[in-house]
């Protein structure tokens, strides 16, 4: 091969390495959506609604999450119309950025579980924890966001099914009563008796739950055994 040919074979091999490249970066989408990616631990619980984890998700931490997550898809796509306006390929990356936008599902809530895992060690075996991947659930920013509003109105109480469940009695749990009688100081809210020991210390719905009272903190209160059974016969 003489000196042409080959400075030929190397042109051909750059031309093609060239086209190949612009192939690719032609088909190759620039767009990325950012999803919140939200981690839940639920070990040591058996019932799981993701709906009501996701509540008491917002519950905790209110509409920090949503906002910023908001904002961040928001100059997301002000950035990607930037790209586009840029490209030689409008039309083209018009159409890759129409199909990377995914707002029906912006938030992922990743529920973990801590699992026991073994590994051998000098003939040794020794365990650890490991949080593993159980479910993913995702979730629009206009269904999280009608969530929130929900919630808020419940003065973030309680979870929306809570709120709609016809057994108000088994979300008395051992923490809302404990929550209750530390807030009330353990003393009747009628006649004043302090029941630091918790004997005789009851926890009261205000509004009866037959009367469509709720087991959430605004409809609580302490009251001694006394009280409370004069406010039963009344």
């Amino acid at each position: 091969m003489n000196i042409t040919d080959a400075i030929t074979v190397t042109v051909i091999l750059v031309l093609g390495s060239v086209l190949v490249s612009a192939v690719i970066w032609y088909i190759h989408s620039p767009f990325r959506y950012p999803y919140k990616y939200i981690e839940l631990n639920i070990s040591g619980k058996r019932s799981l609604n993701a709906d009501d984890l996701i509540d008491k998700y917002l519950i905790e931490h209110r509409n920090t999450a949503i906002l910023k997550q908001k904002q961040t898809v928001d100059n997301w796509k002000a950035d990607c119309e930037k790209t586009i306006g840029k490209s030689l390929y409008k039309k083209r990356r018009r159409s890759q950025f129409e199909k990377a936008v995914d707002d029906n599902r912006m938030f992922c809530f990743i529920l973990v579980r801590a699992q026991t895992r073994y590994k051998q060690r000098n003939y040794v075996k020794q365990s650890y924890r490991v949080l593993a991947e159980q479910e993913r659930h995702y979730i629009g920013y206009e269904e999280i966001s009608w969530r929130y509003e929900q919630l808020k109105k419940l003065g973030f109480e309680c979870t929306l099914a809570e709120h709609s469940s016809g057994e108000q009695r088994k979300l008395m749990s051992k923490k809302l009563r404990e929550e209750i009688a530390a807030r009330d100081n353990y003393t009747c809210r009628i006649c004043g008796k302090y029941m630091p020991d918790g004997v005789g210390l009851h926890i009261d719905h205000i509004i009866p739950i037959a009367k469509g009272g709720k087991s959430v903190p605004s409809n609580l209160q302490v009251l001694c055994s006394k009280c409370n059974g004069t406010k039963s016969k009344n």
